[in-house]
């Protein structure tokens, strides 16, 4: 089952994003993407990014660059097809989690 988990941006608006579950079919739309250690106490944003295609799996050189630095690192999710929408959406995270692999 997909678990959902709510992120919230500088602006104070909330984003839903899911967790990927790899066997399953990644759909060939626009995306935000967040790499996150996730656990129950709390949740460590350390990458945002965005894609054009979240079926080319273009994140998972991110994901991997992650892990060396954070092992339990997983990727977190969110439909966007509006290029414009997934920057905004993008740039709020960063500005609020400040993630370190974000330069």
């Amino acid at each position: 089952m997909t678990r959902q988990i709510d992120l919230a941006g500088a602006s104070g608006a909330r984003y839903r994003y899911s967790t990927i579950e790899e066997s399953r079919f990644l759909p060939p739309a626009g995306a935000n993407y967040v790499i996150a250690e996730v656990n129950e106490e709390e949740l460590k944003v350390v990458y945002a990014g965005e894609t054009d295609n979240l079926a080319s799996q273009t994140w998972r050189a991110d994901l991997e660059k992650a892990k060396r630095k954070h092992p339990e690192a997983t990727v977190l999710t969110r439909l966007n097809v509006t290029r414009a929408v997934r920057e905004a959406e993008r740039r709020d995270l960063i500005d609020h989690y400040h993630p370190p692999l974000n330069g």
